[in-house]
């Protein structure tokens, strides 16, 4: 069973910085592209960033700067670091695995074959 969950969140305030992190079981994340999704309250889904398994990445031009996604293979896990966040990027957080791609493009968060998804963890920015 394939199973993604989502930690780190939290009250941060603007400028500070937060770690997520996404730690899956029952699938092997270097094979595929896993990207971190956010949606706030009232607003759709978007796109965060992404990583490839060869670890190239693509980011949101609302993140590009000051959020990095990175992996472990070795764990399993793939992070996203938010640094200097601003109240506009209060949302729940969601990693998910492209299972038909190794590699991330431009257009990733328009894929249609995210099947895994976890729980989400809540990130909320205010002072």
């Amino acid at each position: 069973q394939v199973q993604f969950v989502e930690s780190g969140g939290g009250l941060v305030q603007p400028g500070g910085s937060l770690r997520l992190s996404c730690a899956a079981s029952g699938l092997f994340l270097d094979y595929y592209a896993v990207a971190w999704f956010r949606q706030a309250p009232g607003k759709e889904r978007e796109g965060v960033a992404c990583s490839s398994s060869d670890g190239s990445t693509v980011y949101s031009d609302s993140v590009k700067g000051r959020f990095t996604i990175s992996r472990d293979n070795a764990k399993n896990i793939v992070y996203l670091q938010m640094n200097s966040p601003n109240s506009g990027d209060t949302a729940i957080y969601y990693c998910a695995a492209d299972i038909e791609r190794r590699r991330c493009t431009s257009t990733y968060q328009y894929s249609k074959t995210y099947n895994y998804w976890g729980q989400g963890t809540q990130v909320t920015v205010s002072s």
